[in-house]
């Protein structure tokens, strides 16, 4: 990374390509120019409007004769992703889409609450493995092997939208299975996937292609960032993830070339997401919901998400027009309103976004000024023109004054000819009632809070079990305890918050660095921590004492007890009269000496369960033998200096009990 590295700025190859105006260049010089861009940079002055438009088309005509063409667009099993205009991006914990209570996965309420505020969706991304791959051995595609989620898939693609699955072409540290190729084709036809999201990849191998064609016809294959012009035709679906704009929003390039491929805005650290609304508007093209990134919270304020629901109708009812239609861009530009024109069967879309932090009442241009019984120049027919925004959305003789509320959008058709108008018109009209804009743009904050354990019933451990437990005990006494902890910076944040607030790409050493922090604890009451960790053969004999089914296959050694649920951890504890001690107190433990770890070496739970109502995390301490190696997106490994704390995600349905944690147990008072 640079010196002057801004990260509230965009990058230099995150910035638009200007489009050379000189009608003179050859299709080489335009290629070389523009074949690798982003978005097409508008030209400053709009006077060159009409100039670069015949740039952008004598461009699209070259690239069209040098990138050969499949007939993947044309295949009907494929036309879904152009009908993809929202996905959202869920962590299959996300506690809107997983209840922990009742250990089942809720879709249905996720879906819910995506109608409710958004619009609906079109897509979700089950995100499953990041950012707790890697804490032990197994591997991403272990990570699909979940009870319940074929059937939440199922219910996604009954409510009607598309499923795509997470592939990390990363993840080579871990216990080896199959071939990449047939492992992700395995997950495509067992969740009956549309897509595959390629993390970290800007594009799919054609050996990739091919193994997932032939597991599902019609598969979308989104990557992250820019495509290359030349896997347009293999790819339905790409991210516009850090694209920079310029003042006038310009034309992806992607979009431009073929218009049945569909692109996705996204800024994942942006608390404002006018921006790219504004770009995917005039583009016609989609956006990425994603609220929480990899356990940290970046929810949408009520005026985008607001936005967006007064744009998918449009979108979605008037897709012909976005795909098939005669696409002109910019052809307003009045101060901070700008718009495009959509033409199809007589009928043009104009759709406006506003820029500016004022609404703007926009008139349309004079010359489309006429009374409905005047026929045009040249003997055609009369201009009719709806609001498709105004409340009161009805045909109109007179162009209409269109209201473009303030970091928002609206949207005109405007109807050649004395035929009717075609029924989508209407039935725009009728979705779209009860759409106003909404102004609030505050960012709706949720502070992580620690959960009290759930008071546990049933049998205890005779006073004998719970003396061996607590003896050698290490006392923490109470009062206030300054600590310093150490942790890797990673996507996950740590205790509060979103870590790159409003920035464009993290990078090390913002990424990835070690940083460190003060925490003050403290203790209302001296507490007891024992010196080591729970051990196989203490846990086995809980295990008989409950009557578990499992219990003559544990293990009864004197090794560090694993593969232990965050729930059944504490049941434990609870069952020996104690409970887990809170990282704070395993930490000013762990400064102790007679503080022991047991071998191997486990990460330890900790009484340190979180939530902000979407995420729910642990932390752990300790550090662990297990290190998986060959990605810095794995989770930490290795023995840990006591003051380390890991944010671990918590998942469900047992996924959290790993070989390579265990616990040791806490006491109230000195004895």
């Amino acid at each position: 990374m640079s010196a002057g590295f801004d990260p509230l700025h965009p990058r230099e190859i995150d910035l638009p390509t200007a489009v050379p105006l000189d009608g003179d260049l050859s299709e080489g010089e335009m290629a070389e120019r523009l074949d690798d861009a982003k978005i097409f940079a508008a030209p400053d002055d709009p006077a060159d409007l009409s100039r670069w438009r015949a740039q952008l088309t004598a461009w699209r005509d070259g690239a069209r004769r040098r990138y050969a063409q499949t007939a993947r667009y044309d295949d009907p099993a494929s036309a879904w992703a152009s009908r993809c205009f929202t996905v959202a991006q869920v962590w299959l914990w996300d506690e809107l889409f997983f209840d922990f209570a009742a250990q089942r996965f809720t879709p249905e309420r996720f879906l819910h609450d995506a109608r409710e505020r958004f619009g609906g969706l079109d897509g979700v991304v089950l995100w499953h493995a990041y950012p707790v791959i890697g804490i032990d051995d197994r591997n991403q595609w272990d990570y699909y092997r979940v009870p319940g989620l074929e059937a939440a898939a199922a219910s996604l693609r009954d409510a009607g939208v598309a499923v795509f699955v997470d592939y990390n072409p990363w993840d080579t540290g871990t216990r080896r299975g199959g071939e990449d190729a047939a492992e992700l084709a395995d997950v495509v036809v067992r969740l009956g996937a549309d897509g595959v999201f390629l993390d970290t990849l800007k594009k799919a191998e054609p050996d990739l292609v091919a193994a997932l064609d032939e597991a599902r016809p019609g598969i979308g294959l989104e990557g992250e960032s820019k495509l290359a012009t030349a896997r347009i035709a293999d790819h339905t679906l790409s991210w516009a993830q850090w694209f920079a704009d310029s003042a006038a929003p310009g034309v992806l390039r992607a979009r431009w070339f073929e218009r049945r491929h569909m692109q996705h805005h996204i800024r994942r650290w942006h608390r404002d997401h006018a921006d790219e609304l504004r770009s995917a508007w005039l583009n016609g093209v989609g956006v990425m919901v994603w609220e929480v990134v990899f356990g940290a919270w970046v929810g949408w304020n009520r005026r985008d998400a607001g936005t967006l629901r007064r744009m998918l109708p449009v979108q979605r009812l008037l897709h012909r027009w976005f795909v098939e239609g005669e696409w002109t861009p910019l052809t307003v530009v009045d101060g901070p309103v700008t718009g495009s024109d959509f033409a199809l069967e007589g009928v043009t879309v104009t759709v406006l976004a506003n820029a500016g932090d004022a609404d703007v009442v926009h008139r349309l241009s004079p010359d489309a000024s006429r009374v409905a019984d005047e026929p045009m120049p040249g003997g055609r027919a009369p201009i009719r023109w709806i609001a498709l925004h105004e409340p009161d959305a009805v045909l109109m003789t007179q162009p209409p004054a269109v209201t473009v509320p303030a970091r928002g959008v609206a949207a005109v058709a405007r109807v050649e000819g004395d035929a009717s108008p075609p029924p989508e018109l209407r039935d725009v009209a009728v979705a779209l009632a009860g759409r106003p804009h909404v102004a609030d743009a505050t960012f709706p904050h949720r502070r992580a809070h620690r959960l009290a354990p759930v008071p546990r019933e049933g049998a205890s451990a005779g006073a004998a079990e719970i003396a061996r437990a607590s003896a050698g005990a290490l006392v923490v006494p109470q009062g206030e305890h300054v600590l310093t902890v150490r942790y890797r910076m990673r996507e996950t944040g740590m205790y509060e918050g979103a870590p790159y607030v409003d920035e464009w790409k993290p990078l090390p050493p913002r990424l990835h660095d070690l940083r460190t922090l003060e925490r003050v604890a403290v203790l209302d009451a001296p507490v007891r921590v024992a010196a080591k960790e729970v051990t196989e053969a203490e846990f086995a004999r809980y295990l008989d004492a409950i009557g578990a089914a499992d219990a003559s296959e544990h293990p009864r050694s004197e090794r560090p007890v694993s593969r232990v649920t965050f729930a059944r951890a504490r049941d434990y504890a609870a069952w020996v009269g104690g409970r887990l001690p809170s990282e704070d107190e395993w930490q000013l433990a762990a400064e102790q000496t007679g503080f022991t770890r047991r071998r191997p070496l486990v990460w330890n739970w900790t009484e340190s369960e979180h939530s902000d109502g979407r995420t729910r995390f642990v932390m752990l301490k300790g550090g662990s033998d297990h290190r998986s190696e060959g990605s810095d997106w794995y989770f930490d490994g290795g023995p840990q200096h006591p003051q380390f704390a890991a944010k671990y995600l918590l998942p469900g349905l047992g996924i959290d009990a790993s070989p390579s944690i265990g616990f040791r147990v806490c006491w109230d008072g000195e004895r």
